[in-house]
């Protein structure tokens, strides 16, 4: 999984008859500490997500495993909204 920001959203009007319905989001990784890592990827939300939201992104064949996603085109897909990271140090 990938921890990340929302930062955008993408429109398309033409689009795989499976991707109809589906909200395509900008998500930027982000490190542990929650600054920007290099990078975009657009993902389909799941879960309802909102701008800036720190989320759970799944990508690749772990993608069209999230609910809805089954035969769907998608190599990105987000599966959770984070409320806190918490970090363990020894």
């Amino acid at each position: 999984m990938i921890i990340a920001r929302i930062v955008g959203t993408v429109v398309s009007s033409q689009k795989d008859e499976r991707l109809v319905g589906k909200k395509l989001l900008i998500v930027r990784p982000v490190n542990l500490d929650g600054t920007d890592t290099s990078g975009y990827v657009v993902a389909v939300d799941t879960v309802g997500a909102g701008f800036n939201e720190r989320v759970l992104v799944v990508a690749g064949s772990s993608a069209r495993l999230a609910g809805g996603m089954k035969d769907v085109p998608v190599d990105a897909a987000i599966v959770g909204v984070i409320d806190t990271v918490d970090i363990m140090n020894d």
